[in-house]
């Protein structure tokens, strides 16, 4: 049995606080309103993510009775301890810190990515700090450009935030800290490119990282110079995560919908076309969902070698996890393509005949929430004769500086409409921004194509949640269906490990990359840690699909359509063609290279 915890009493700052045995001082102190600044340390609380190497020390207190200033983050609190946490030995002491770290930092906030969103720029102005005290030798490093992401080292201040996530959460090991003493430096191994490593451009490294010493290539410029180009028709679609999380980069709430707004900004900003990738989700389950049908009554059929669980293929951080890590299983995930690249293929091969313009001269835009999504629509099997399906992706947090830049007022935007045909989608295709969504939407088409009946309850409540393994069985008329779940890279590779092992009798998986799935992926507004935004996002995703009218991708009139003027059927010879993939061992190729 485990022992129950005891309640303690301590005194913060005169403040009497009572609090379980094994809370910490920084913990302690919320409990009674008393904020301790932070660098390094970082929770996710429902995640069960935290950062807390204690590097920093920014976030010391004085406790009666020892000698030297303690981290809170690390100190725990015990019986009868009396601490001030605004003592002049404690501020004088994390002014001296800050001093320190910003003596080894570049003076390039003006511009700097992250200016105005910067954890270091934030604490220098609480602490009002204005001069540089301390003058020396800075540490410099080269700068390293991957597919999507950046590092520029020189102003990387070790808090460890992506060390943690890379390594801890997403089990993928790019990132750890190697040299010593003034030069030491998180990287990969033996100080490669990051595109060597095997990173799997997850992107939330960046998204923790509290400077700019990581952030993502920048395709703005790029896309200003084709919308400005008379030669080229430029289209758009957007993700459904972007709609639950770009308001906050305007002072909404987190969770706020703004889908019209997002339209009207972006036929604001010259895209000729306006589109939804919940379209292409909807499609992606069209062909997802009748493969892994095709497989299930293969297996239900007697087929003993039928090739189960099927996996879904939609992020392509996961899809970089399983080719360079799990090589051996790259036959199990679904052939489907990503919805982003789906709405590529059908845009340039598609509806580009239906308006006149050449393949080459219509550029293909995407709005993501996911860093993976620039470096997936540059993988050579998504070009023809060279030219991209999708040739440039811009971040949530790209696009709303576009429309600062565009001078555009978001908040005063009316609701625009989608364009038609890509525009048109169901509430199953919203849902993929969150994670359980791209299986529930698979069981809402999967469920009505095995049985032949209505479901006439679509909301699967059980495979809903923060929880980051999960599993549930949904019947099919009699035929349990049994369903595992994961978010986050290192919940993945346990479920990999455990269908290694023979242990796993899932029939079908759903796998995302980052905590939340994409509403919390690396191209979002950065949520600093706090996991009250991520689930304000996943509600206002389910929110937006309740409100829809049609909650069934095989039910989105544009996708019969295109289904009878294209493509035919699932998994005809031109869907095959044009919507699914072959994965690729990168393992032996990266192992090889170096």
């Amino acid at each position: 049995m485990t022992e129950k915890k005891q309640h303690i009493t301590l005194t913060i700052d005169q403040h009497q606080v009572s609090v379980l045995e094994g809370t910490t001082v920084l913990e302690a102190a919320k409990k009674v309103g008393i904020d301790i600044p932070t660098l390094c340390h970082m929770k996710l609380h429902d995640m069960g993510i935290e950062n807390k190497p204690a590097g920093c020390r920014v976030c010391v207190v004085e406790v009666e009775g020892r000698k030297n200033l303690a981290p809170s983050c690390v100190t725990l609190a015990t019986e009868g301890m009396k601490i001030r946490t605004n003592s002049v030995r404690v501020l004088n002491a994390r002014q001296t810190v800050l001093e320190l770290i910003l003596s080894d930092h570049p003076a390039d906030c003006l511009v700097c990515i992250k200016s105005g969103n910067c954890d270091l720029q934030s604490m220098a102005q609480r602490f009002n700090i204005r001069n540089i005290t301390y003058k020396g030798e800075q540490s410099t490093y080269r700068e390293d450009f991957s597919p999507s992401v950046i590092r520029e080292m020189d102003k990387c201040i070790m808090c460890r935030r992506c060390e943690m996530m890379c390594n801890q959460v997403q089990t993928v090991g790019a990132l750890s800290g190697v040299n010593r003493g003034f030069m030491a430096v998180v990287s990969p191994a033996f100080e490669q490119d990051l595109q060597d490593s095997v990173c799997t451009f997850c992107g939330q490294c960046v998204a923790v990282c509290p400077t700019g010493a990581l952030t993502e290539v920048n395709h703005t410029s790029d896309v200003i110079k084709s919308l400005a180009d008379p030669r080229k028709t430029v289209i758009v679609q957007t993700a459904p995560a972007v709609r639950a999380a770009l308001g906050e980069a305007f002072g909404l709430e987190p969770g706020t919908l703004v889908t019209g707004k997002l339209v009207s900004a972006l036929k604001e900003l010259g895209f000729e076309y306006v589109f939804d990738t919940d379209f292409a989700a909807d499609l992606t389950i069209m062909e997802e969902g009748t493969e892994f049908l095709n497989r299930l009554n293969d297996f239900f059929s007697g087929n003993e070698k039928a090739n189960l669980p099927i996996l879904t293929s939609c992020c392509p951080a996961w899809v970089n996890f399983f080719e360079k890590q799990f090589p051996e299983l790259k036959d199990i995930p679904s052939t489907a393509r990503s919805p982003q690249q789906m709405f590529g293929a059908v845009a340039k091969n598609w509806f580009a005949k239906k308006i006149g313009v050449k393949r080459e001269d219509l550029i293909v835009v995407s709005i993501m929430p996911c860093l993976a999504k620039k470096y997936e629509c540059q993988r050579d099997e998504f070009k023809s004769n060279g030219d991209p399906d999708v040739n440039y992706v811009l971040t949530t947090r790209e696009l709303a500086r576009l429309i600062q830049l565009a001078n555009i007022d978001f908040m005063a935007l009316p609701d625009g409409e989608f364009d038609s045909p890509m525009g048109e989608s169901t509430g199953a295709g919203v849902i993929f921004g969150t994670t359980g969504g791209v299986i529930e939407a698979a069981v809402r088409t999967a469920y009505e194509l095995q049985t032949g009946k209505t479901l006439e309850k679509v909301d699967f409540e059980q495979l809903r949640g923060m929880e980051g393994l999960r599993h549930a069985t949904i019947d099919f008329d009699g035929v349990p269906v049994h369903i595992g779940i994961a978010h986050g890279l290192g919940n993945a590779r346990r479920l990999l490990e455990s269908i290694q092992r023979g242990e796993c009798n899932f029939h079908a998986i759903e796998i995302m990359s980052c905590p939340g799935g994409c509403i919390g992926g690396g191209g979002q507004p950065l949520h600093h840690g706090k996991s009250k935004i991520l689930k304000a996002r996943m509600a206002a995703i389910y929110r937006e699909d309740s409100g829809k009218k049609l909650r069934k991708s095989h039910e989105n009139p544009d996708i019969i359509r295109l289904y009878e003027e294209f493509l035919g059927k699932p998994l005809s010879h031109k869907a095959h063609e044009l919507l699914h993939t072959n994965y690729f061992d990168r393992q032996v190729n990266f192992l090889e290279e170096n």
